[in-house]
């Protein structure tokens, strides 16, 4: 409801998750939580989901209906997450403002008058608004982490090869400077969680070109770049 809420001020989502209650009535059943259970989580435009059109903000992509979840989709269900929205880009995400012929303009929750950054503005402009408390965007020059300052949140581009971009519609755009999908939220507390809980088994098994290389939270402790 607040997600509702707040697109209709800002315009920052694309299209409602069909299937995200379902989702939710089946992760209560089950005996094993994962480390983001119940936490609804909201995915940029471009990123694949089963059921779903990933445009880009490019009208070429809009009879497209992605047959498959993309990799870090599918972990996040696993880790009990519901992915339950997917949030506006400029089209071909190579732009720091948030617009495209598609679904227009974004607006920043903070300043009407201002830009929410790109390209990963819908994330940030719904985060911010308080529709959404952790999303997934990307990252190749600054997508992740200018939406997060124009929108006062924090967000991480990791390094590159580190989250499987499987399933995306712009991994080949830039092939000098690696493209990483990402986390988004208020807090960095709420980036390590979401890490630790992407990079597990389900991640390394359905992307073999990752290095199963786990969260390692005493290093994110230490406070240290290594």
């Amino acid at each position: 409801g607040k997600a509702l809420e707040v697109t209709r001020e800002v315009n920052c989502v694309t299209d409602f998750i069909h299937g995200c209650e379902d989702q939710l009535q089946k992760l209560k059943k089950q005996k094993e939580k994962g480390l983001l259970y119940g936490i609804p989580i909201s995915i940029k435009d471009h990123i694949n989901c089963k059921g779903h059109v990933s445009s880009g903000g490019m009208v070429k992509f809009l009879g497209q209906v992605k047959e498959e979840d993309s990799v870090i989709v599918h972990v996040l269900k696993s880790q009990g997450a519901i992915p339950f929205v997917k949030t506006n880009n400029p089209q071909t995400m190579i732009n720091y403002d948030c617009s495209n012929l598609i679904f227009g303009q974004t607006l920043n929750p903070l300043n009407h008058h201002k830009s929410p950054g790109g390209s990963s503005g819908g994330e940030g402009a719904l985060i911010a608004g308080g529709g959404s408390i952790l999303g997934i965007g990307s990252d190749v020059a600054g997508s992740i982490r200018l939406p997060s300052s124009f929108c006062g949140l924090c967000g991480l581009k990791p390094t590159g090869n580190r989250i499987s971009p499987s399933a995306c519609s712009d991994r080949t755009f830039v092939l000098a400077v690696t493209g990483m999908l990402g986390p988004m939220a208020r807090d960095v507390d709420s980036l390590a969680l979401c890490m630790k809980a992407l990079l597990c088994e389900e991640m390394f098994r359905l992307d073999p070109t990752v290095p199963p290389i786990p969260f390692d939270e005493e290093v994110r402790l230490r406070g240290n770049p290594m």
